[in-house]
């Protein structure tokens, strides 16, 4: 039974007995770890998710298996109505999508495809000769995989996705530097562009000395633009979180600096893309920040039901906890190279990555959080030295607010953003303010 067979099966097994939606997925996931420059792990695993939401007279429930077989799907269809049996009527049920094609695409690479140990042992390779003398961990791993969604409607899809990244850092035994590459394809991570990022970082980490909390000019490297987005993604741009009043988004403001351009981009040629949705709406490019002003939302259908709007294809599997989730985002790059964003700095600190980030106010997107990995000081335009990690305390909508972004990179990549790899693409920003509150003890 294929993917496709699959979520057609367990829809027509609960029959005419509730609304279904269902959504299996068939891949393999392989893992490559390495530590003290040795790799010592090598994993690999086939899986089957199959996800079924059935609602019978606005009584909604969702399970989830890792088994497609007929007596598997029977079972996770009738415990789905007998978990649904039990619920309250959810009023703000908007009802499974109705009929049509929900979208198909192939979004895989054939060298993630046919992924083997050999092929991520030669990216972990290159990553740690690339810091001689020194030692170096992390991971290189690969996922692909064939996606179906079928509903009781007879709305269906099916796409094939791949996912490949290579994430480690370099230890010189009293500092550390991190860098990170993620693609469809596990032919485009480059171990050798990444571990010498790493060790570079690593070798300038030495030495480090505390900084004075207060407000500094910041060139913040793509993980840090990263993880902004996607905080400002989950609690801002989220429509749930609009319609409860905990964003700070209004529409049609100049809410950021004419700089920043922000897009949820599925279907680009570099995306780790997907077609559809949870609730099988298809996906489009959406632009959320156009220079600087707040110009949409993201909807699934209960949210959208709720303002009278249109689904805009971003359910995902908590949306009904969390909100829906724009996957696929990309903050636009510009034209600076990483050299003039530091050339530009008088006094002001470089960071490489953001650490334990904890948000303290959805409304105003004030986050704490930690730097890691790579922090250092800008004087007169060069790096002159490593600084201990910092905690700050920011608002991410007022550093990127309008006259705070000094300038933006040019240099565009999938970056960690903390809530994992493959979805956000960032480029590096020099802002001309950041308010850092202490040191990693404060």
């Amino acid at each position: 039974m294929n993917p496709q067979e699959a979520a057609r099966r367990v829809v027509e097994m609960v029959g005419d007995r509730a609304e279904a939606e269902a959504i299996v997925t068939f891949g393999r996931e392989e893992l490559t770890r390495f530590a003290n420059s040795f790799i010592h792990q090598n994993v690999g695993s086939e899986y089957t998710r199959v996800r079924l939401r059935v609602a019978d007279g606005g009584r909604v429930a969702a399970v989830t298996g890792n088994r497609a077989d007929d007596a598997s799907l029977a079972r996770l269809a009738e415990d789905a109505l007998t978990v649904a049996a039990t619920q309250p009527v959810d009023h703000d049920w908007p009802g499974v999508a109705p009929a049509g094609h929900a979208g198909d695409g192939d979004f895989s690479d054939p060298s993630t495809v046919d992924a083997t140990p050999a092929g991520r042992a030669g990216v972990v390779a290159d990553f740690v000769a690339a810091g001689e003398g020194m030692l170096a961990a992390g991971f290189c791993d690969s996922d692909s995989f064939e996606a179906a969604f079928a509903n009781s409607n007879g709305r269906a899809g099916s796409y094939r996705g791949s996912r490949a990244t290579i994430d480690g850092i370099h230890q010189t035994g009293e500092s550390a530097g991190s860098a990170h590459q993620t693609s469809r394809a596990l032919a485009a991570l480059d171990g050798a562009a990444a571990g010498a990022l790493a060790a570079d970082r690593a070798r300038r980490g030495m030495n480090a000395f505390d900084l004075k909390p207060g407000e500094y000019q910041v060139v913040l490297a793509p993980e840090a633009v990263a993880t902004i987005a996607i905080f400002l993604d989950f609690y801002g741009f989220n429509g749930k979180a609009v319609g409860e009043g905990q964003s700070f988004v209004a529409i049609g403001d100049q809410q950021f600096d004419p700089a920043i351009t922000i897009v949820d981009d599925p279907l680009d040629g570099e995306a780790v893309g997907a077609p559809f949705d949870a609730e099988g709406v298809a996906k489009a490019p959406l632009t959320l920040v156009d220079a600087g002003v707040t110009t949409a939302v993201v909807h699934d259908r209960r949210t959208a039901g709720k303002v009278g709007a249109n689904s805009t294809g971003h359910a995902w599997e908590q949306s009904s906890a969390y909100g829906p989730l724009a996957g696929h985002v990309v903050v636009r790059p510009g034209a600076a190279s990483v050299d003039d964003l530091i050339a530009g700095v008088e006094r002001g600190v470089y960071v490489a990555t953001f650490n334990y980030c904890r948000i303290l106010d959805p409304k105003s997107q004030v986050v704490t959080g930690l730097t890691r990995n790579g922090t250092f000081m800008i004087e007169h335009g060069v790096i002159t030295g490593a600084i201990t990690n910092l905690r700050f305390t920011q608002s991410f909508v007022k550093a990127l607010g309008p006259g705070n972004v000094a300038a933006v990179g040019d240099d565009l990549r999938y970056a960690d953003s903390e809530f994992g790899p493959g979805l956000v693409r960032a480029p590096s920003l020099r802002l001309d303010s950041w308010n850092f509150t202490g040191g990693a003890e404060g």
